[in-house]
């Protein structure tokens, strides 16, 4: 019970990495506010996590829209007092080669994986201050490290996330902050679904461990950043990828 008393708000917290994310922190004991656009999916994820035993709750929130992040964190306040962890997973793909993509591909991926990473830990921000500890978490990608073809507006938005992270690592270490990213390799979720065989066999041959990953990697790579063991890790990126290079 690591986290017993402890509130964690995961955006994108429905499916995939978010889903195993907050089922791995209610086992340890964290009080969980799922946050995600997917209301079927999030209801029923939160219903999950109560039949287990923890209190979870659920918002249905835009990340990229202001106000839907700062009802997101009035909600979760109402309910669980405070914020100890942010977890920002929330994020889509639009992929596209550069001459091709449209202009929507690339708005819409900016303005879910960096503009709502900003929203989000701007508001949040303010309320760990005013207490003097918590921690955020960001979801980056190596595709942020070393570029992708075909995810330029992924690859950008992951990279600015990299930035912002060492960026607020700065600035709200001395409150008493610890800001951290996970960078994902291939890992197994909706997005890999459509994903044709052939390229995920290219994938795990790429990987020098020769699988690709779980959601449950990137759950506990979370899952140690926002405990007491990483103290002094602060403006990291961990890498979670088998080894994988581009």
């Amino acid at each position: 019970m690591r986290f017993k008393d402890k509130v964690v708000l995961i955006t994108g917290g429905a499916n995939g990495i978010g889903k195993e994310t907050a089922l791995l922190f209610s086992k340890n004991g964290a009080k969980v506010m799922i946050a995600d656009f997917d209301e079927t999916s999030g209801i029923s994820t939160r219903e999950e996590l109560r039949n287990q035993g923890a209190e979870a709750e659920f918002v249905k929130a835009d990340v990229s829209q202001l106000h839907d992040v700062q009802k997101m964190v009035d909600v979760t306040r109402e309910r669980f007092t405070q914020i100890d962890v942010l977890i920002n997973n929330a994020g889509i793909t639009r992929d596209g080669f550069l001459v091709k993509m449209e202009a929507e591909q690339w708005e819409r991926v900016i303005a879910i994986n960096l503009s709502g990473v900003f929203y989000c830990t701007h508001v949040v921000a303010k309320e760990m201050i005013d207490r003097g500890s918590g921690v955020i978490l960001n979801a980056a990608s190596v595709v942020g490290l070393y570029g992708n073809v075909g995810q330029t507006n992924y690859a950008a938005a992951k990279a600015g996330v990299i930035g912002m992270t060492k960026t607020w690592a700065k600035e709200l270490g001395p409150k008493g902050i610890r800001v951290n990213a996970v960078a994902p390799g291939f890992i197994v979720t909706g997005m890999t679904d459509k994903v044709p065989e052939k390229i995920l066999e290219l994938m795990k041959e790429r990987t020098p461990l020769r699988r690709l990953g779980q959601p449950s990697d990137i759950a506990n790579a979370y899952l140690f950043l926002a405990s007491d063991e990483a103290s002094f890790i602060n403006g990291a990126v961990l890498s979670v990828d088998g080894g994988l290079v581009f």
